[in-house]
């Protein structure tokens, strides 16, 4: 393997965190504000890219290169390397940044390679490959929203994938096709055909309330959607706060945020 071999171990069930077990010497990549705890002799270094072989071997260039391709998908240009210095087997905690699962995909199982929407990876063995996949219909891209740029996981060791709310993984035959809301999509492996679709009639389009694009996935190949993604519960969330009255800013009204600070207060 190139990858190194890492176990694990997932708690929780709504608000879940996993525990990778480092043998000395053993090193896992996460991106930057995921860590929840460590041991005592896990060193912690902030790498640019994501600190594969690949880019190792290719030098600065390569580093730069993979850093420059995180940032066009809105991650930091920055990830967390976390190694077993130790001479024992060590522990580092992950844990999801809102709720709902950690998926753990073990790559050397899926053919070597997985794409996941942009901000879904959470940590991955040392030498796995985390790049950007670009839709190759151009179109797609600027209408399909979410769905335009992704991550692609590649190697043969450990990643997890985390996703909002409940995960669905479905396995599709081939020719079999799926529609999926753009930012239900969590992750699919490289042999599902994917595309965005236009929804047909007007009147579907504009008073749906489910957008007006689709993500169309044709098998084979498997598939995960969550059934809440955080743009969704980030607007609902948005549109439920109470509106300030006037410059102070301070919301009014029973039920809201505002009047639960005023209780407190008093």
């Amino acid at each position: 393997m190139n990858n190194h071999e890492i176990d694990y171990k997932l708690f929780g069930d709504d608000m879940q965190y996993v525990q990778v077990e480092l043998d000395p010497q053993e090193t896992v990549v996460a991106e930057a504000g995921a860590l929840m705890m460590m041991d005592d002799a896990i060193h912690m270094e902030t790498i640019f890219g994501d600190g594969s072989r690949g880019s190792s071997q290719s030098g600065i260039m390569g580093k730069l290169l993979g850093a420059g391709k995180r940032m066009i998908t809105g991650e930091s240009l920055f990830m967390t390397t976390f190694t077993n210095v130790g001479s024992g087997k060590k522990h580092v905690y992950f844990a999801s940044p809102y709720p709902g699962k950690i998926i753990p995909m073990d790559l050397s199982q899926l053919n070597g390679k997985i794409i996941c929407q942009k901000d879904a990876f959470l940590a991955a063995a040392k030498g796995v490959s985390i790049g950007v996949e670009f839709q190759r219909k151009i179109g797609a891209g600027f209408f399909g929203g979410e769905g335009f740029i992704m991550q692609k996981l590649e190697g043969d060791g450990m990643a997890f994938v985390h996703a909002g709310g409940t995960i669905h993984e479905k396995t599709l035959q081939p020719g079999e096709v799926l529609r999926v809301d753009t930012g239900c999509l969590v992750a699919m492996t490289a042999s599902v055909d994917y595309n965005i679709e236009l929804v047909g009639g007007v009147k579907t389009a504009l008073f749906g309330g489910e957008g007006i694009f689709f993500a169309t996935l044709r098998g084979p190949g498997k598939v995960w959607v969550q059934s809440l993604p955080f743009s969704r519960l980030a607007s609902r969330v948005f549109a439920a706060a109470p509106i300030s009255q006037g410059g102070g800013g301070q919301s009014k009204g029973e039920g809201g945020i505002g009047g639960l600070f005023d209780l407190f207060n008093k």
